[in-house]
């Protein structure tokens, strides 16, 4: 017997529920197909999602502006990875690496470039790791091309609003603010996303993280900068004096810039060196609109920043003043704190780096209550492989110390903690040529082109956490002219050698592997090892000023020949410990080549009040620990 249109064994149940309903029964519920979900172990997510059968797609979105001002707004494109389960039910957050570098320079150790090795339009090659560790435990993965590069229409605006915002299209795209369509036109919708997304990126990729996350966009949870700009000015400007000129923000646009499109481009690099302001080195809404610390009371998005404390690329102030102004806005937030140069963590401390990175996006984009956030605040590398933990930075107790420049009797002059009794003056001429080395080496001759102040050799550790700041009365025959200082350690010591090749790193030819692997991308990658050198001194920190900005970076204001000012600018933040037999070495110059493309040409002669001279250094324990390390 059947019931009309069904078989045998469905007419039997339905007739059943028939009955149980005359008797006045529910039926029985039918089971719901299992909805695949997340494995938690050990505080963590499992990789129990594929790799090769993951979902892969490429989507367009229509962005809000138009930088090659062609009158049709630009598409920003962007690769996308996210397991299949997504397609039964599960609920992912996302993890997005926004770059311009994925078929130009490229990204990782390796340089690995997009790729699509089939000619489908579909992602093969996908670089870094994040794809083949993350995808398998329960994330997508997004690396989208920056407004102008690889797939985006449009042109490279060197950190401007339309690269800012490029990144921003796709969170609103998640949170279904936006519209994506694949190559077909298709409408694509991401019904799939659980509505969190952090974003994690290396120097411009992180500079676009955080340019996204100062925007405030909701459904940005969190994001995960590494060694990454945060003031465009200071990149290429220090207290307007230019450190990289010759139109450097349009020359990286091009770098980024595919080169069949260069061409097309150039109107727009060419408004960006003409508004640059090369000639004065001076603060202008060009920079104003490159800035991302003035934007930090926008963010609702949690901070892990990693940054090289020996950087010479993205130097250290860049992070400073971002964790700063997180600081006074009580962004959640974790500090790692290197001695390498510009080096991904991934080549620094790797296995501690996946494992905390794992914990952090399950904390902050699963929800997984791991206990990251209870842990202290900083990871700090004090030499190499060897890594503290501490509350906050600057370290807890440390205290601006004013150490006083004294005046000399045949060599270098000294260091004190009270200022020499009677009025003195030191003496020097600029030089445009003179060399960092020559700067810094036998700071106990007397040199026509610096002045050099030297400590007694120390008794105690001296720990510095934070950023110092010189104080100098001068005075100049010229108009104009630059300064500069140096902090030096002089004393033989092991340190990890972040100058020479490899920025502090040596690559290895073993490999290791993070993640699941597919025909054509795998996880390994190959393995670094710590470059040290034993050497007589280390450049601890420097900084450097335009005179005729000593009252603001926006306003150049020429010098009175003769007459003396009060010149104070703030070297670069450091974490150093100066050991017990040791020096401090205090070097004044004026033009610092090798610090800045901008050389003074006036070749002025300078004269510094010693008296009212000093370096305001952030001790660790303040002026007593100052007076007990023999200052």
């Amino acid at each position: 017997m059947a019931v009309m249109g069904m078989p045998l064994r469905a007419g039997v149940a339905a007739l059943s529920a028939l009955a149980l309903a005359a008797l006045g029964a529910a039926p029985p519920a039918v089971a719901a197909p299992d909805v695949p979900t997340i494995v938690v172990q050990d505080g963590v997510t499992q990789p129990v999602f594929g790799y090769g059968d993951a979902i892969r797609e490429r989507l367009f979105i229509d962005s809000t502006f138009d930088s090659d001002n062609d009158g049709v707004r630009d598409i920003i494109a962007f690769d996308l990875m996210r397991p299949a389960a997504t397609a039964n039910g599960l609920k992912v957050p996302v993890i997005m690496d926004a770059s311009p570098y994925y078929s130009t320079v490229c990204r990782g150790n390796e340089s690995e470039c997009k790729a699509d090795l089939d000619g489908d339009g579909l992602l093969d090659k996908w670089p870094l790791f994040y794809d083949n560790y993350f995808v398998p435990r329960g994330y997508a993965v997004i690396l989208l091309d920056m407004v102008g590069t690889n797939n985006s229409t449009g042109c490279p605006t060197t950190n401007a609003n339309q690269d800012n915002l490029s990144a921003k299209q796709a969170i609103n795209w998640l949170n279904g603010r936006a519209t994506a369509r694949n190559a077909a036109g298709q409408v694509v919708t991401a019904d799939w996303h659980n509505g969190k997304s952090g974003m994690i990126g290396k120097s411009y990729d992180g500079s676009l993280a955080m340019a996204t996350a100062v925007t405030g966009v909701k459904g940005l949870t969190t994001v995960v900068p590494i060694s990454g700009p945060t003031e465009y000015y200071d990149y290429v400007r220090s207290n307007g004096v230019v450190t990289r000129g010759n139109s450097y923000v349009a020359s990286l646009a091009n770098t980024v810039t595919n080169p069949e499109r260069r061409e097309y481009c150039k109107p727009v690099r060419d408004a960006m060196a003409a508004a640059d302001g090369d000639e004065t080195g001076d603060y202008t809404a060009f920079w104003n609109e490159r800035s991302y610390v003035k934007k930090v009371p926008n963010m609702t998005a949690s901070v892990l920043l990693y940054h090289g404390l020996n950087d010479d690329n993205v130097r250290a102030d860049h992070f400073s003043k971002f964790w700063y102004a997180l600081a006074e806005n009580n962004v959640q937030r974790k500090l790692w704190l290197s001695q390498e140069g510009h080096v991904d963590p991934f080549d620094s401390r790797r296995a501690v780096w996946v494992s905390t990175l794992h914990r952090w996006f399950d904390f902050w984009l699963h929800g997984i209550a791991n206990g990251i956030m209870d842990e202290p605040r900083v990871d700090l590398e004090r030499a190499a492989d060897v890594w503290e933990t501490h509350a906050d930075w600057p370290i807890p107790g440390k205290a601006d110390t004013e150490v006083f420049l004294q005046p000399g009797t045949t060599g270098a002059g000294g260091l004190k903690l009270v200022p020499t009794a009677k009025p003195a003056t030191g003496a020097f001429q600029d030089s445009r040529t003179q060399s960092q080395n020559t700067m810094i080496l036998n700071p106990d001759t007397v040199q026509p082109n610096r002045l050099a102040f030297l400590s007694a050799p120390l008794t105690a550790p001296l720990h510095i956490s934070g950023t110092p700041t010189v104080q100098l009365r001068a005075s100049a025959d010229q108009t104009d002219t630059n300064f500069g200082a140096i902090l030096v350690d002089y004393g033989t010591d092991e340190r990890v050698a972040h100058r020479a090749s490899g920025e502090g790193i040596v690559t290895l030819t073993t490999e290791d592997c993070w993640g699941l692997n597919s025909p054509t991308d795998d996880g390994c990658y190959k393995q670094t090892a710590k470059r040290v050198a034993t050497a007589d001194n280390e450049l601890v920190t420097k900084g450097i000023m335009d005179a005729q900005n000593r009252q603001s970076i926006r306003t150049a204001v020429p010098l009175v020949v003769g007459e003396s000012y009060n010149f104070t600018f703030p070297m670069l933040p450091e974490d150093y410990v100066f050991k017990p037999g040791h020096r401090i070495g205090v070097i004044i110059v004026a033009s610092y080549p090798q610090y800045s493309s901008q050389a003074d040409t006036t070749a002025a002669n300078i004269q510094v009040a010693l008296k009212s001279s000093k370096i305001v250094l952030p001790v660790v324990g303040g002026t007593p620990a100052a007076h007990a390390a023999g200052l």
